[in-house]
């Protein structure tokens, strides 16, 4: 039997293209598999081949968990404290084994251990490609397609197969058996059988990575492209930067006679590609991104995370693009919520802000419309800028003298102290599970409970747009909080 196992290693290492060590690590494991079927229980079993000789030993072992933890799996675990009545030095983790008596491999018995180690080395062989692969740190594959499997393409790639998923396909292209096909690796997903490797042609990262072929520049590191947004098949926008002054980033990758871009839209099924250039000023990135578009004016909100961008009538369709396109994408390039303004639409948001934030003035400061006004006319737009601006600042206001500017930052002071035990005593009344909840903070949580929103299951209940206006928060961050608030129904 030793001598027939040491010729089937040397076959299948041969055969397979393997390593011994890799053959007998899966034999040892398979045979391991087989010897559990003799038992009842659900017990741990290794076996040992030596490498020389070709002679197996098997042991069944116990794991040694500490006490207080208890036994979850009595027929593979052993207390620590009976663990050192029978070995007094043995640690936690550390296993107990007892040797078990040589057993005779009937032919079934080998055929079907046989089975279970061509398996594992067709595993092995395929994480070793994988791995191969991996290594390479290649992001784009460029193979055929073998098969389609339920809408899906399964593309061979040298020695890798990969799956490309039907929503992952540019829209309206249609691959079929024997094709050549450019895609981005998305993920690698190392448990599924099949093919481990997840292509996209829809991602951001793919025309990233296109334009990294196609432009010299960008591999050399004088060119960045810092972001990306597509509607897949139709148009898409990046934002290119460079530091090099020698270097016109749009003109670079647009290329001679728009050569580069060209071949990025071929590949791309005649996607459109707008190059933005970059800016680390967010309106001037947001202005950029809205091209052809031209701006107006521009306000940006840092605590929403958003815009109003105010456009002229002719801009205006321009600037939204058809069915709210180029408004979408350039939203997703930049990060920012961007909303669309006619400059009546602004002057109307602007006088109702200025109206709420005067009347905030004098009910809470209380004072008349004219200290509200003077305020508001010269850039106060909320208590803690009345509260605590520079002194200095308050006293170049003509209108107000040393006592009554320190009167008028006494009386905010007291309106935030005011506002912050209300708060607090809000959100004495919110649940433990909602406060400790990712993502939320004391002023989110007082917001809730103004809305009798108190537990995290209140608050999972809620709809993306019913948050939104509770909260005033932006889509992106009402959309995680609903998710983690459900987290817990699907455990």
């Amino acid at each position: 039997m030793s001598r027939e196992i040491l010729l089937l290693v040397d076959a299948l290492a041969r055969e397979k293209n393997v390593s011994k060590d890799v053959v007998f690590n899966a034999l040892e494991q398979a045979l391991a598999q087989a010897m559990k079927k003799l038992f009842t229980g659900d017990v741990d079993i290794r076996v040992a081949v030596d490498r020389v000789t070709g002679a197996t030993e098997s042991y069944r072992r116990w794991l040694v968990v500490p006490d207080e933890a208890g036994l979850e799996f009595p027929d593979r675990q052993e207390l620590f404290s009976e663990a050192r009545e029978q070995i007094p030095d043995i640690e936690i983790n550390e296993f107990i084994e007892e040797q078990l008596e040589p057993f005779e491999f009937g032919r079934r018995f080998a055929q079907d251990t046989k089975q279970a180690v061509l398996q594992k080395i067709r595993d092995a062989e395929r994480e070793q490609i994988l791995a191969d692969f991996l290594a390479r740190g290649e992001s784009i594959v460029t193979g055929t397609v073998k098969r389609m499997d339920k809408g899906d393409a399964i593309v061979e790639a040298g020695r890798v197969e990969a799956r490309l998923r039907r929503d992952q396909m540019i829209p309206k292209e249609n691959l079929r058996v024997g094709d050549r096909v450019r895609a981005y690796v998305q993920s690698v997903n190392r448990d599924m059988r099949g093919p481990q490797l997840m292509l996209s042609r829809t991602a951001p990262e793919f025309i990233m990575k296109l334009f990294e072929l196609e432009v010299p520049e960008i591999e050399q590191g004088l060119l960045l492209i810092k972001a990306a947004a597509r509607d897949p098949g139709v148009r898409a926008k990046i934002a290119v930067f460079t530091t090099d002054r020698r270097i016109d980033p749009i003109g670079t990758c647009v290329g001679m006679r728009g050569s580069r871009v060209q071949a990025v839209r071929n590949e791309l099924g005649g996607e459109n590609v707008d190059i933005v250039l970059w800016s680390e000023d967010p309106a001037q990135f947001v202005i950029g991104a809205l091209a052809p578009a031209n701006v107006s004016s521009i306000v940006v909100d840092e605590e929403r995370h958003s815009m109003d961008v105010v456009v002229d009538d002719e801009n205006l369709a321009i600037a939204i693009g058809r069915s709210g396109q180029n408004v979408r994408l350039a939203s997703e390039l930049t990060g920012w919520q961007i909303n669309i303004m006619t400059p009546e639409e602004s002057a109307s948001k602007q006088e109702q802000e200025t109206s709420r934030t005067r009347q905030i003035f004098i009910e809470k400061l209380d004072v008349d419309e004219e200290v509200a006004d003077i305020l508001v006319q010269e850039g106060f737009s909320n208590l803690e800028q009345v509260a605590y601006v520079p002194i200095s600042e308050m006293l170049e206001i003509d209108a107000f003298d040393e006592g009554t500017v320190n009167e008028l930052r006494n009386r905010a002071r007291n309106a935030l102290l005011t506002e912050e035990i209300a708060r607090e005593e809000k959100v004495e009344h919110a649940a433990e599970d909602l406060l400790l909840m990712e993502g939320m903070d004391t002023e989110l949580a007082a917001k809730l409970a103004d809305g009798a929103v108190h537990t995290r299951d209140e608050l999972g209940e809620l709809a993306v747009d019913e948050l939104i206006e509770l909260t005033g928060i932006d889509t992106e961050r009402a959309k995680v909080l609903i998710m983690k608030a459900r987290e817990h129904w699907f455990a």
